[in-house]
């Protein structure tokens, strides 16, 4: 491909976004109708996971194509340990693109790395100037604790953060040599909490029709004492937050249309500048969002599918359009696809899988994508139910971290393999669910005899995949053999 044909890219990334809260994906209320129509023209994934439902080791699994445990970012706090081989931006960058950030980083990536950056967090810009009413929306934010606003926010929706990450992308497209092809992360802090909207967004879905979540907090109880810690947890910071579960649905699908609509704005501005014919979108979110499910926010225990599983849709040149695909693939996917597509070698020691044949129409192995791995803990054992551990230094006080010692602490795996899901940890407990059955993983059949087939079959799954992805950096004196699209099933 000539260097003057490749396609700028987008890569949009929303933080902590259920895969199934949009119409196109089934949800009865219409969040996203911007993203189910790029989907419409693009390729859209409904079984994409993300290797740990934790914001920074999915970060920098996406741009090292390294589960974590390979990367070693294991959580949020981690991002220093990065282990990697040649990563995404650096492989675009060899071959001739620009490099923008605008929103929301927490990965290994540096601004001085980055052409152009316009950094922001959940409650506020980072290294943007900001009128006096930003200054004051960004306070506003803060005092909201990451709680659920129970009113509009009392501002302009320009004051709002993908308003201001969508204008700061635009001054970037304006600003550029078009003679350059481009590759931007536009990469924004919702619908993750502080869950919050304006007008006219608070009011677009009402809360008192918002669908019911689909498990209680008796089936959350009942899913292990990680779950009943953590419910404890958010009942002693925020007494009766079960009860703003209407209110909290509302304001998430709401940010979810904020969003949609900014998308909306930049793709019209791209066209207007000429420019929306050659760039290829790519949109994920890091992981999801418990949403009220189980009696819980936000995230931080266990691999539900609530949490692992995230949208994923590609569009533009290279892709076939109006396809829906059920192959099972993963954010650390994303690399190996993108440097294929720009025609770029796939570094060692990457184990991510291009999907840039199947994007295109082409021939590929469908038994490659038939399963997909996840993982999440940090290490050690885990806490008991009523440990305190001292190093759960975010316990105090009138805020709490779900990420913390607890929640995070052990080692657990799991493996999708078509209709069936296992999940095992480091003490040997295992779980085996149905997911076509039970969806919402609420009857476990791992000691269930009748099943002890499906049992035995996904737990060598996980093993082929524990073995794949383990760390093959550094190299020495002996040349490894390379899978050709980092496929490990070709025939």
């Amino acid at each position: 491909m000539n260097r003057h044909q490749r396609p700028n890219i987008v890569l949009i990334m929303t933080d902590q976004q259920r895969a199934d809260f949009t119409a196109a994906a089934g949800f009865p209320l219409d969040t996203m109708p911007f993203i189910d129509s790029l989907a419409a023209r693009g390729t859209r994934f409904t079984r994409a996971y993300t290797p740990m439902p934790t914001c920074a080791p999915a970060r920098c699994s996406l741009f090292s194509g390294r589960w974590p445990h390979a990367s070693r970012v294991r959580e949020n706090w981690g991002i220093n340990a990065i282990r990697r081989t040649t990563d995404l931006p650096e492989t675009l960058r060899a071959q001739g693109y620009a490099l923008w950030l605008a929103g929301k980083n927490h990965s290994y990536l540096r601004r001085e790395e980055l052409d152009a950056c316009a950094s922001y967090m959940h409650t506020g810009s980072l290294n943007v100037e900001r009128s006096a009413q930003e200054e004051a929306f960004d306070r506003y934010l803060d005092g909201l604790d990451h709680g659920v606003a129970t009113e509009p926010a009392p501002f302009p929706v320009d004051c709002q953060l993908p308003a201001r990450i969508v204008r700061d992308a635009i001054s970037m497209v304006d600003t550029h040599d078009a003679a350059q092809p481009f590759f931007l992360w536009l990469s924004f802090p919702e619908p993750h909490n502080p869950y919050q909207v304006p007008e006219p967004y608070f009011s677009l879905f009402d809360e008192q029709t918002m669908p019911e979540p689909a498990t209680t907090a008796a089936d959350g109880a009942a899913k292990g004492p990680k779950w009943r810690w953590m419910q404890t947890l958010i009942e002693e910071k925020r007494p009766g937050y079960r009860e703003q579960w209407r209110r909290y649905r509302a304001n998430y699908c709401g940010m979810l249309r904020l969003i949609d609509d900014q998308l909306r704005r930049f793709a019209q501005h791209l066209e207007s500048q000429g420019l929306l014919d050659n760039t290829l979108f790519v949109f994920v979110s890091d992981h999801g969002d418990y949403a009220g499910d189980y009696g819980l926010q936000r995230k931080g225990v266990g691999l539900p599918e609530t949490l692992v599983r995230v949208p994923m849709v590609w569009a533009g040149p290279g892709v076939e359009a109006g396809v829906v695909r059920d192959d099972h693939v993963s954010l650390a996917d994303i690399f190996p696809t993108l440097a294929e597509m720009v025609g770029a070698p796939i570094p060692y020691g990457v184990q991510g899988r291009s999907l840039q044949p199947m994007l295109a129409g082409e021939a590929y192995p469908a038994d490659e994508f038939r399963s997909v791995y996840a993982e999440l803990g940090f290490g050690g054992l885990p806490y008991g139910e009523d440990e305190r551990p001292e190093l759960h230094f975010d316990y105090a006080g009138p805020s709490f971290d779900e990420l913390n010692t607890v929640t995070q602490s052990g080692k657990v795996k799991m493996v999708r393999w078509g209709r069936w899901k296992l999940v095992y940890d480091s003490l040997g407990q295992g779980e085996l669910y149905d997911l076509e059955a039970d969806p919402y993983e609420l009857t476990n059949l791992w000691d269930d005899t009748a099943h002890a087939a499906q049992r035995a079959a996904l737990t060598e799954e996980l093993l082929r995949w524990t073995i794949r992805t383990e760390d093959d950096l550094p190299t020495a004196k002996y040349l490894p053999k390379q899978a050709e699209h980092g496929w490990y099933r070709p025939g």
